[in-house]
């Protein structure tokens, strides 16, 4: 179930997309999410964010903005409750709890098919660090209504069996200086059976803060969506 709240501006194609601010209840309490889709969006991309990140993050919501802006929807959730946040602050309890955060990223891919602006489109999921687990997870708990995954310096490893049930075509990202991640990456890419890449960003690091390096991880997420959501029409499809 879901709620929203608030909504700003007319939609536009690559201008000013309709943002609303949603309410999912899941188990355990209630999580908050920003939409945002520009006019006659061909798909939502919904971002899992890393440990001890959410919504806020400015790297995932800087990787949105370019996607709404080739007519791509975005949701980006905080995948705890506030009371969860605020114990994970002190605690660090919840950040590691993959099936917790990938459960509710799977309650926001039903939530997309049952909105009336969002259903029957695809839906793709970015997921970052943790929120890559995550996102694979829920990729494979869903193979019929996930089209596509970007992962982001994914703790991959974290995803245990369920990425061999992935079939959303998969890319990783991962920094040519963060070797952990690429050997994490570099494994996981053989246990998936479907479509997948790994992409290495060259002088980039863990959380992709060089110069040009997050501009390359948004031309590469970009791409990847764009090659494999459908349009949304016939007349989309038109070159």
């Amino acid at each position: 179930m879901e709620s929203t709240r608030g909504s700003a501006g007319a939609a536009v194609r690559g201008t000013s997309p309709l943002r609303q601010e949603i309410t999912l209840r899941v188990s355990g309490g209630e999580i908050q999410g920003d939409l945002g889709l520009p006019s006659r969006a061909r798909g939502t991309v919904i971002f899992a964010h890393g440990s001890g990140s959410g919504r806020g993050s400015p790297r995932n919501q800087r990787v949105a903005r370019e996607l709404e802006e080739v007519g791509l929807g975005t949701l980006l959730l905080d995948l705890l409750t506030r009371e969860e946040a605020e114990i994970d602050a002190v605690t660090g309890r919840y950040r590691f709890d993959i099936p917790r955060l990938a459960e509710r990223l799977t309650a926001s891919v039903d939530a997309l098919a049952s909105r009336p602006e969002t259903a029957g489109t695809a839906v793709g999921l970015y997921g970052a660090s943790t929120g890559g687990a995550a996102a694979l997870m829920s990729a494979a708990a869903r193979p019929d209504a996930v089209r596509a995954v970007v992962l982001r310096g994914a703790r991959s490893d974290l995803a245990g069996p369920a990425i061999r049930r992935v079939r959303a075509p998969t890319l990783f990202l991962v920094g040519e200086l963060d070797p952990e991640v690429h050997a994490m990456n570099a494994a996981s890419l053989s246990d998936l059976e479907g479509t997948k890449r790994l992409v290495v960003i060259r002088g980039a690091a863990h959380l992709f803060e060089e110069p040009g390096a997050l501009e390359e991880v948004a031309r590469q997420t970009r791409s990847w969506f764009l090659k494999y959501f459908p349009p949304r029409s016939p007349q989309e499809g038109r070159p």
